[in-house]
């Protein structure tokens, strides 16, 4: 059934109640596993994503390329259940390796590897819901997954997705409202690209779309994301602070 946005533009709210600039509600955790170097559990609206982190560990031997900064490596593994469909996803699948290249190269510019020579961090996302927003959400779970490991980074990569409405009677010159962090519903009917930006700077490292749309849309779209990725790091910013502050009571007391 194709997705109703006639009432975007008289009522302001999307279908599940949200205004076109707000995020859906997100909850995140670090720590959540006791064994691993590092792990994170993040939640945007439906879309659920643990993350675990194994390493810096020695990985690599020798001089085998130009380069002995540390490797890493990114598995991304999606349960049957996470989707009404039950569809199982092969290990690979087209989708699943353009997402783990996308998330190693955004990481890969943003961490300090060159203090790791010869060595892998192994980044393993586990995809427990989709609602819309997956590579967003695995891309902001990497990152508090990181920062409990301790790798040492420039500063947040933070993730968001941002949508176009389509016009309401198919005319091209029809004015059309940008969206903020789609769900699956909206993904599927709507144009819409994820950005991820690097800390205060705003710099972008990722920049994905895979649907066609007017090139003066495009501009709106990546705005609107980019200011959604300061509320997305304000939030993680949040949770960090919260769990340091949690341990260094606990060392205290």
């Amino acid at each position: 059934m194709p997705l109703d946005t006639s009432s975007y533009s008289l009522a302001l709210l999307r279908l599940d109640g949200r205004r076109w600039n707000e995020l859906r509600r997100t909850h995140a955790q670090v720590s959540t596993q006791a064994a691993a170097d590092g792990s994170s559990y993040l939640e945007m609206g439906n879309t659920k994503v643990i993350c675990v982190i194994s390493g810096p560990a020695e990985g690599r031997r020798g001089g085998g390329g130009a380069s002995s900064d540390a490797e890493i490596k990114v598995e991304i593994g999606i349960a049957s259940f996470s989707t009404v469909d039950r569809k199982r996803r092969a290990k690979g699948d087209k989708r699943v390796l353009e997402m783990q290249a996308t998330i190693a190269n955004a990481f890969s510019s943003a961490l300090f590897t060159h203090l790791y020579p010869h060595s892998t961090i192994s980044i393993s996302l586990h995809v427990l819901a989709q609602d819309g927003s997956l590579l967003a959400a695995c891309i902001n779970a990497t990152t508090l997954a990181l920062i409990d490991a301790g790798v040492p980074m420039s500063d947040y990569i933070v993730a968001c997705t941002a949508g176009s409405t389509s016009p309401s009677s198919g005319a091209e010159d029809e004015a059309t409202d940008p969206l903020l962090d789609l769900n699956q519903s909206e993904e599927q009917e709507l144009p819409f690209l994820t950005v991820a930006t690097l800390g205060a700077s705003e710099k972008i490292s990722v920049l994905v779309m895979e649907s066609r749309v007017q090139l003066d849309r495009l501009e709106s779209m990546l705005s609107v994301g980019v200011a959604g990725c300061r509320q997305v790091r304000s939030l993680l910013d949040d949770v960090i602070r919260a769990h340091g502050k949690k341990m260094l009571e606990s060392v205290i007391n």
